[in-house]
């Protein structure tokens, strides 16, 4: 099974922008909202003053989007994509909220969760993704990470690999920068929304309240088997018996 990351260059990166027309235009997102961006950050070390981070989704190995969907409908695939089935999606917003990355929005046009999906809707798994194959200068690199021969295993394997992690939880980020980027401590906190903490509160209760109830089920059982119900009233039968011969 194949394992598709993406490994981006910052240093490449020339603040065109395509990478975000392109992504809009293949994946038909509405204007004014995007799957990935490209942020400028102020560097006195650089001449024009500014560096730029290119970045998307992280596709995380352990999402925490996964957790807060209430329907099932985000999910992380055999080949190591987080994907919104948009059918499943009832555009509650869970999921948006618990992503520490700001990678996830509600589509204006469907309701619906949105995010990178490697551009899996209109093309098939492993093909090129929208953003890397107008990336004039090739910051952008995708492929199969397992495969000794992609050029994405090249690289992770021959550059220094930094991984911009959440502040409070090991989501395991995939998506790679190679030798460095900046800043690394833009994620949030991760918090589970209110009605995901409300139904963690409810499913502790019945869990619970389900143990509570075995336990006096089996408390029944052994005390049946020490003393059936028949033995227990066939003493008070006796008393009686003997009573009523007195």
């Amino acid at each position: 099974m194949s394992r598709y990351v993406m490994a981006i260059d910052s240093g490449r990166c020339i603040n065109c922008k395509a990478c975000i027309v392109a992504c809009q235009q293949r994946n038909k997102v509405p204007g004014g909202q995007s799957r990935n961006w490209v942020r400028e950050l102020d560097d006195e070390s650089r001449k024009s003053g500014v560096s730029v981070q290119p970045g998307a989704c992280m596709h995380c190995d352990h999402p925490v989007c996964v957790h807060a969907c209430p329907t099932g409908a985000t999910y992380k695939g055999p080949d190591g994509a987080v994907e919104v089935d948009k059918e499943r999606c009832i555009g509650c917003g869970s999921c948006i909220a618990a992503c520490p990355y700001g990678a996830r929005f509600k589509n204006d046009a469907t309701g619906t969760a949105d995010k990178c999906d490697y551009c899996r809707e209109h093309s098939a798994p492993g093909q090129t993704p929208a953003c890397v194959s107008v990336c004039t200068t090739h910051c952008r690199v995708f492929g199969d990470a397992d495969d000794p021969n992609s050029e994405v295993a090249k690289l992770l394997a021959s550059r220094k690999k930094v991984y911009v992690a959440a502040k409070d939880c090991d989501t395991r980020p995939t998506l790679t920068y190679l030798d460095a980027t900046a800043p690394t401590d833009w994620p949030r906190a991760v918090d589970s929304p209110t009605p995901i903490k409300l139904v963690e509160y409810a499913s502790t209760g019945v869990k619970w309240t389900a143990g509570a109830a075995l336990a006096g089920v089996i408390g029944v059982f052994f005390k049946q088997l020490v003393l059936p119900s028949d033995r227990e009233h066939g003493h008070a039968d006796d008393h009686q018996d003997k009573g009523g011969n007195a």
